[in-house]
């Protein structure tokens, strides 16, 4: 079997998702939408057990689902969804001297991504997990 196409053209779907992020954000180096990514990625992966985030996982593009499950301290109590505000703060606090997330970080990059799933299936996923988890990824336009 041939290699599958996502995994082929893994990095150019990459570097399209950071431009996304850094056009809506506001943001101006793909490091910083980087980073802003990964925090997000990670303040929802605390509030989901591990076959949630499983299966979440595998809605993802490959390298975002790399990143989802990269240095995952499976010690770390899970979290109750908060309101959007808490959890933009929480983004915010990772990687404090190097994050540059804006207030918009959840939606800006919730929003890149649904431009980057297929997005019938993601929220067909997005139903099935617990209660917040679709209103984290839900975005207002």
């Amino acid at each position: 079997m041939p290699m599958p196409m996502e995994y082929q053209h893994a990095s150019e779907e990459f570097e399209r998702f950071l431009r996304a992020v850094i056009e809506l954000s506001g943001l101006t180096t793909r490091n910083q939408a980087y980073t802003t990514t990964q925090a997000v990625l990670q303040a929802f992966r605390r509030r989901l057990e591990m076959r949630d985030a499983i299966r979440f996982a595998g809605e993802l593009p490959p390298v975002l689902r790399a990143i989802f499950v990269a240095d995952w301290d499976m010690e770390e109590p899970r979290r109750d969804f908060a309101s959007r505000e808490d959890m933009t703060e929480e983004v915010k606090t990772f990687r404090r001297d190097h994050n540059f997330s804006p207030d918009s970080a959840i939606e800006d990059v919730a929003r890149a991504l649904r431009a980057h799933v297929d997005r019938a299936r993601f929220d067909r996923m997005i139903e099935t997990l617990p209660t917040g988890a679709a209103e984290f990824w839900r975005v207002d336009r």
